[in-house]
Parts: structure tokens; sequence; C-alpha cells
């Protein structure tokens, strides 16, 4: 059984709108604050978090933040034949990300896994057993995009509070948004 246990990090307008046209539909520097902060953390030394993102997401990345620091960059496509320059590992699924970060020499190097992307990623990733807890910005605006969250089964997550997580209302660029948690019901 696996040791590894998934988080899930984005931000998501009122219809659950993730991205539009390849980028964020927003410019909010304290909420992309929030998610460098939280995808990197504070791992003990000699350790590294990963992220694991789509081949969309990771192509939407500008490329002087390729791959994002401090981070194990992860890719994840079907249809690419090689790692895209920067990334450190490309995989075909979810599944085969897990099996290699599962393996103990691999497990001695990370500590935890951040899921960045896009919207396919993130449905895999939520009907895993090893999703463990979704990291969401609700962002109350109403916005147009071609991209979206999955929805969220509240039978199978519920609201946390964290004390690394402000749980306040944040207003940003005349935007209103918070940061929620939800937590895989045992």
């Amino acid at each position: 059984m696996s040791n590894v246990r998934l988080n899930l990090i984005a931000a998501a307008c009122n219809n659950m709108g993730i991205g539009v046209n390849g980028t964020l539909p927003w410019k909010l520097k304290k909420e992309m604050k929030h998610f460098s902060v939280m995808s990197t953390g504070n791992p003990p030394d000699g350790k590294q978090n990963v992220v694991i993102m789509g081949r969309k997401s990771w192509f939407s990345i500008p490329l002087k933040f390729q791959p994002l620091k401090n981070r194990i960059n992860i890719v994840l496509s079907t249809s690419l034949t090689e790692k895209p320059e920067g990334a450190h590992h490309l995989f075909d699924s979810l599944d085969a990300a897990l099996r290699y970060l599962n393996k103990p020499e691999t497990q001695s190097e990370i500590d935890e896994v951040w899921v960045i992307g896009g919207h396919s990623v993130y449905k895999a990733a939520m009907e895993s057993p090893h999703c463990h807890r979704i990291y969401l910005t609700r962002i109350f605006a109403d916005i147009e995009c071609d991209t979206f969250f999955p929805a969220i089964d509240e039978n199978k997550f519920h609201l946390v509070s964290d004390p690394k997580v402000d749980g306040e209302m944040q207003e940003e660029n005349g935007m209103q948004y918070k940061f929620l948690i939800y937590e895989r019901r045992i």
C-alpha cells in the first residue's frame, strides 16, 4: 500500500472555473504566494515537495518559472514521448507517478505531494484513495472560464481548518476570496 498522500491545490471562481485559454483568469499576488508557500512547504533537510501537473498546466507556466523552484516537478501526459525541458519526470498517468513516488528510494527524497492541475489530473487525484486534502481558494466572482475544477463530493470530503492557512476573507484587486480546506472523510 502506498504511503503517498495527495494534496490538491487550486483557485476557483463561482462557477468552479480555474482557467481560460491556458492561463489563470485573474491576477491575485497574495493568492499566488499562498500557492507557492503551500506547495513548496518547509520539508526536512534533504527532501523536497513534489508538484504533479498535466501537460497543459506545465506549458501554461511562464518559461522563466519552469520548473517551479524548490519542488520536484512531475508532468503527466499521454501524448508526450519525452519529458518537457525543465521538468524532472514525465509519466503517462497518476498511477504511474504514484508507483514511482512510493518507491523506498524516492520516499527518502520527498515530503509532501501536491497536485496542481488541470481538470483531468485533479479528477484522477480526487478519485484516488491517496487523496488527503483539497486546498481550494474560492474566489467570489463571476469570471468566464473554459476549464473547471471537478465537483467536490461532500459525502467524501468535509471542511476542516489548519493553523497554517488563514481562514478569513481576503480581498485583492477588488475580488474577495477565501482559503478553504477539504479533507477526505475516513
